[in-house]
């Protein structure tokens, strides 16, 4: 994160404060991983290294934590990013599960031609990134996939309430792509359907059977969930994520 990053931002939306452009950057850097869960927020880091003052760094750190993706610690100072946990994951999946089964089960009926045409594409080339173990490739594909089929469901409602989940949601599935990406995942069970959920998901909406496509939605957040369980040697997958 440096100052010809802020200044991308910048040029994107110039009529915005710069506390704003600087909580979007920070926000944008916490969920994709790049700025790793639980890490401390350093404001004089931060000032320095983006090249602008302390004041709108603290503001913008403020707003990462009134919207929920910056906390603070009793006994200790200054702001942290957002932790990954497990049990926490657990809960957001539930949710995503039946949000995303149902809006499957839809797309079936109400995705058009065309929508189902980049669903397969999306589709192959996440099992081909897989396959390649390229994690550049999978992110490129798989958040896309999902939020493609949510808004080829036709249900306002359920794009609202994916809305709410994406961000953090976003978090947990960079998380799982990293643990792909990582030596020894050929050795976690749950890799061939991790591979292959997206194909299985499109091939249901593209035949309109709408209970096959809900079946196959619930199997896929099902081996997400299971594959990021068994990632690592210990009880928390995401301790070497937090320690990148």
């Amino acid at each position: 994160m440096d100052k010809y990053q802020l200044r991308d931002y910048v040029k994107a939306d110039p009529e915005a404060k710069l506390r704003d452009q600087v909580a979007k950057l920070l926000y944008d850097e916490i969920i994709a991983l790049r700025i790793a869960p639980g890490s401390r927020l350093n404001v004089n880091q931060i000032a320095a290294s983006l090249g602008i003052s302390r004041t709108p760094v603290a503001e913008a750190i403020t707003r990462l934590t009134e919207i929920g993706f910056a906390v603070s610690h009793p006994g200790q100072s200054g702001s942290y990013v957002i932790d990954l946990s497990l049990n926490d994951m657990i809960s957001l999946y539930q949710v995503r599960s039946a949000i995303e089964s149902e809006a499957a089960a839809l797309a079936a009926y109400n995705a058009s031609d065309s929508a189902v045409r980049e669903l397969t594409m999306l589709a192959e080339a996440f099992h081909d990134s897989v396959t390649r173990r390229d994690t550049r490739g999978m992110k490129e594909t798989d958040m896309p996939f999902h939020k493609l089929l949510i808004e080829s469901c036709g249900n306002p409602y359920l794009k609202q309430s994916y809305e709410l989940l994406l961000p953090k949601l976003t978090m947990y599935q960079s998380s799982m792509l990293e643990f792909i990406g990582a030596s020894g995942a050929e050795d976690n069970p749950w890799m061939p359907s991790v591979a292959y959920n997206h194909t299985s998901i499109i091939a249901a909406i593209r035949m309109r059977m709408p209970e096959i496509a809900r079946r196959a939605m619930a199997d896929h957040v099902n081996a997400s969930l299971s594959f990021s369980s068994l990632t690592g040697p210990g009880t928390d997958p995401f301790s070497a994520i937090r320690g990148k």
